[in-house]
C-alpha cells in the first residue's frame, strides 16, 4: 500500500495536469464539430467523449494483436 500511497505522490501533479487537458480536449472537440457540422452542443459532447475513448479501444485491441503476432 505504501508503494501506491508513495507512487500517486510523485505523480499528483502529472495526474492533475493529464486529467485538465482531457476535459479540454473534450471541450475543443466539440467546438470544432459544432462549428463544422452545426449539430447541438449535447452531440458534439458525446461525439467528443465517444470517439477518443473507441479510439484507445481499437489501439489496445492493435497493439495486443501486434505484440502476439510479433512474440
Amino acid at each position: 500500500m505504501s508503494e501506491l500511497t508513495g507512487s500517486y505522490r510523485s505523480l499528483k501533479g502529472t495526474l492533475l495536469r493529464t486529467l485538465i487537458d482531457t476535459i479540454g480536449l473534450f471541450f475543443i472537440a466539440a467546438a470544432c464539430v459544432m462549428f463544422f457540422t452545426g449539430a447541438p452542443w449535447w452531440i458534439a459532447l458525446t461525439d467528443a467523449i465517444v470517439e477518443p475513448l473507441l479510439n484507445g479501444l481499437w489501439f489496445f485491441v492493435l497493439d495486443r494483436m501486434w505484440t502476439a503476432k510479433n512474440d
